[in-house]
C-alpha cells in the first residue's frame, strides 16, 4: 500500500495536468484543430536558434566527458561563473560561481530549497493566487504552507494581511513575479514595502525569514514593464530561475538557484543546497543543457509572439463579456468567472471544446486561468466559441 502522504497527493493531483490529459483525449475524438486547450503553460514558441546552434557546436567539438559526465553537485564551475557574470551585468549585482547552483528546473530548485531550509512545522507564506505545486514542495519536507488571501482589485500582494500572518514559525516566503496565474508583475513599491515588513519582523522575532523569488517568467514582460530583481531590496533573498519559459525548454529541466553571500548562514545554506541536490536524487542538473544555456544566456524567446496572443485573447474575451486584469507578464489571463462556481463554468466550457483551469487550483475560486502560449490560430478560432459559451450567461 502507498504512504498516507502520497495518498493525499494522488487524491489532490494537479487539475492543470488532468485538464491537459483530457485535452489530448478530446483531440483524438474531435480532431486537434477543434479543441482549444488553454490549460497548460507549455510554450508553443520554438526555442531560439541559439539553442540548436549551441547543441550542435557542443556535441561536435567538446570531449564527451566534458558534456555527459559527472561534475560538482552544484554544476559545472564555468557554467555557474557564466550565469553569475550575466546576472551581474544585467542587474548590477556581485555574484560569483559559489552563489549559483544549477538545478533540475525551477521545481527541482524549490525542492532543494525546502529540503535545505525547513524543519518539521516551519511555516512558509505565499500569496494567493499561487502555483498549486508550492503546497507539495513545502509539505514534502513537513513544512506548513500558509496562504495570504488575495487582493482581487489589483492582484498585488495583500501586505496588510501578510504582516498579520508572519510569526516566529515563519521560515520563508515565496513570491512569483511575473505571476502565474494572473500575469501581474509585483511593483517596486510593493517589493520595498514587503522588504520593510520582513526586516521589521526578523528583528521582532529574532529569526531569519528567507524570501524565495520564483522567477520562471522573468523574461516575459510587456509594454516596457520592469521586473524588480529582489536581492537588491531584501538581504535574505534567494532566487529560483528556470529556462523553461524564457528559452521554451520545459522538458529539458534546467534552471538555477541564486544564494547570495549576504544571506544569514550563507555558507551553510550553499553547502546544504548542494548536498540536497544530490540526496534528493537529482545528483546534478542535466549536463548537456548546462553547457547549452551557458552559450544562450543572452538569447530570448519571441516576446512579440506572446504579446500578439495576449492582446488578441484579452480583447476577444472582453468582447465576449468576460473580464480580467490585463497581464503585464508571463503568458496567462486570470479571468473572472461569470458564475460563482468557476468549476461549473469550466465544465460548461468543455461543451464548446474550451479547456480552461479553475481558479480554485490556485487558491482563488471565482476565476479561471487561460494559458495563451498556444498558436495564434488556436486563439482566433477559439474566440467565437467563447462568445457562444457566454450566451449561456447573459
Amino acid at each position: 500500500m502507498i504512504s498516507e502522504k502520497m495518498r493525499g497527493y494522488v487524491e489532490n493531483s494537479s487539475a492543470i495536468r488532468a485538464m491537459f490529459e483530457e485535452g489530448k483525449k478530446m483531440a483524438d475524438q474531435f480532431g486537434a484543430e477543434n479543441v482549444y486547450d488553454f490549460s497548460l503553460g507549455n510554450p508553443n514558441v520554438p526555442a531560439p536558434a541559439e539553442v540548436k546552434n549551441a547543441i550542435e557546436e557542443i556535441l561536435k567539438n567538446e570531449d564527451a566527458r566534458m558534456v555527459h559526465g559527472y561534475m560538482n553537485n552544484a554544476g559545472y564551475e564555468d557554467v555557474r561563473e557564466a550565469v553569475a557574470a550575466s546576472l551581474n551585468q544585467r542587474f548590477g549585482t556581485a555574484f560569483h560561481k559559489e552563489n549559483i547552483l544549477m538545478t533540475v528546473g525551477a521545481a527541482g530548485g524549490m525542492n532543494v530549497l525546502m529540503k535545505t531550509l525547513l524543519n518539521p512545522g516551519d511555516e512558509v507564506l505565499t500569496f494567493a493566487p499561487y502555483f498549486g505545486e508550492y503546497r507539495a514542495y513545502v509539505t514534502n519536507y513537513d513544512g506548513i504552507l500558509k496562504e495570504v488571501e488575495p487582493d482581487t482589485e489589483t492582484f498585488q500582494p495583500n501586505l496588510k494581511k501578510f504582516e498579520q500572518m508572519l510569526s516566529e514559525k515563519t521560515k520563508a516566503v515565496i513570491v512569483n513575479t511575473p505571476n502565474n496565474p494572473t500575469g501581474v508583475v509585483y511593483s517596486e513599491a510593493t517589493i520595498q514595502k514587503m522588504a520593510a515588513i520582513l526586516e521589521t519582523k526578523q528583528k521582532e522575532f529574532g529569526t531569519s525569514i528567507y524570501l524565495i523569488s520564483d522567477e520562471p517568467y522573468r523574461e516575459l514582460a510587456y509594454d516596457g514593464v520592469e521586473v524588480p530583481y529582489l536581492t537588491k531590496y531584501y538581504r535574505n533573498t534567494i532566487v529560483g530561475y528556470s529556462f523553461s519559459k524564457s528559452l521554451s525548454l520545459p522538458g529539458e529541466r534546467i534552471g538555477y538557484l541564486v544564494m547570495p553571500d549576504e544571506l544569514d548562514g550563507a555558507k551553510d545554506i550553499i553547502a546544504a543546497a548542494a548536498v540536497a541536490n544530490r540526496i534528493l536524487g537529482y545528483v546534478n542538473a542535466p549536463s548537456l543543457f548546462q553547457r547549452v544555456i551557458a552559450k544562450c544566456l543572452d538569447a530570448k524567446a519571441d516576446l512579440e509572439y506572446y504579446n500578439r496572443n495576449r492582446e488578441t485573447l484579452y480583447n476577444g474575451l472582453q468582447k465576449a463579456g468576460l473580464t480580467c486584469i490585463k497581464p503585464e507578464g508571463a503568458f496567462y489571463l486570470f479571468v473572472k468567472s461569470p458564475i460563482a462556481d468557476e468549476k461549473e463554468f469550466c465544465q460548461k466550457a468543455k461543451e464548446y471544446h474550451l479547456l480552461i483551469v479553475p481558479g480554485s487550483s490556485f487558491a482563488c475560486p471565482g476565476y479561471v486561468r487561460l494559458a495563451y502560449c498556444v498558436s495564434y490560430e488556436t486563439i482566433v478560432n477559439a474566440l467565437p466559441k467563447f462568445e457562444e459559451l457566454m450566451k449561456n450567461y447573459k
